[in-house]
């Protein structure tokens, strides 16, 4: 009787552990979030549960650790607290994206949407010096300082940052957005000009516009592939304003009649 009493007191540790993590899961935001304090007591009221008795739960085919059971599993949306792994989340969001049905005019009008930046894109690879207009670029982190611009796949640009290992970002004031036509092509250098706008060298060797009001040098920290695009993530080594940039309003897509990105441009091939 003492060991059948102990193995069902066992079991209750073990099921009353594995019913404490659901209902703590439930209480957790879409988000993943959590209040802190919230987060303490959920974890506090593991501690007299994981007793030397509970230990054992291998005994009955379980390997459960509370702790493991709270932070590694996650809520099925409308499942009302049936559990589901993170992995499988991920595959039926990854299901859902595959199977995606809103319209290209939708897609496109939707991700237009966003405010962006326009600027010249600056690489270099030896002697081959190119820049090209783009406004898919932003800050990804802070500690380090890291930028990120995605860069079609087959594109001149692509080559040189990948060789090079290094781009930079020039911004241009926004009554001024002429020089964007001109570098939707791979550009022209002669001596120390890029279709004719005057450059210099960077401290990584990329080329800085002397026109521009402000730039950011970066020196390649990753690429991602991104299927379409690589993704070049970059850490700053330089960067200021010149040309009394620091009053300049910057030159954004909206400025132009030029639109990019949205969905697949079919029969699109990248030059730049």
């Amino acid at each position: 009787m003492g060991g059948a009493s102990n193995r069902s007191s066992r079991a209750h540790e073990v099921i009353h552990a594995f019913r404490f993590a659901t209902e703590a899961l439930v209480r957790v935001g879409p988000s993943g979030d959590t209040d802190a304090h919230e987060l303490t007591a959920i974890t506090t009221e593991f501690e007299p549960r994981r007793s030397e008795t509970a230990a054992p739960a291998m005994r009955f085919g379980i390997a459960l650790d509370p702790v493991e059971v709270f932070m590694g599993l996650g809520v099925r949306e409308g499942s009302h607290g049936g559990l589901s792994t993170p992995q499988t989340v991920r595959s039926a969001a990854k299901r859902r994206a595959d199977n995606l049905q809103v319209p290209d005019a939708t897609i496109n009008k939707v991700l237009w949407s966003i405010p962006n930046v326009l600027c010249l894109v600056g690489s270099r690879s030896g002697d081959e010096w190119n820049a090209m207009t783009t406004s898919w670029v932003t800050q990804v982190a802070m500690d380090p300082i890291l930028v990120a611009v995605g860069v079609e796949q087959h594109s001149l640009t692509r080559r040189l940052i990948g060789d090079g290992g290094s781009f930079s970002v020039n911004l241009w004031d926004r009554s001024d957005t002429r020089p964007f036509v001109k570098f939707s092509k791979p550009a022209s250098k002669v001596d120390m000009t890029l279709n004719e706008r005057p450059i210099r060298e960077g401290v990584t060797g990329a080329p800085i516009f002397e026109e521009a009001v402000a730039y950011l040098e970066c020196a390649v920290w990753k690429a991602v592939d991104c299927g379409s695009h690589t993704l070049f993530i970059g850490e700053v080594a330089d960067c200021g304003f010149q040309n009394d940039g620091e009053s300049a309003l910057i030159a954004r897509m909206e400025d132009t009649r030029m639109k990019y990105g949205g969905a697949s441009r079919r029969g699109h091939k990248a030059t730049r």
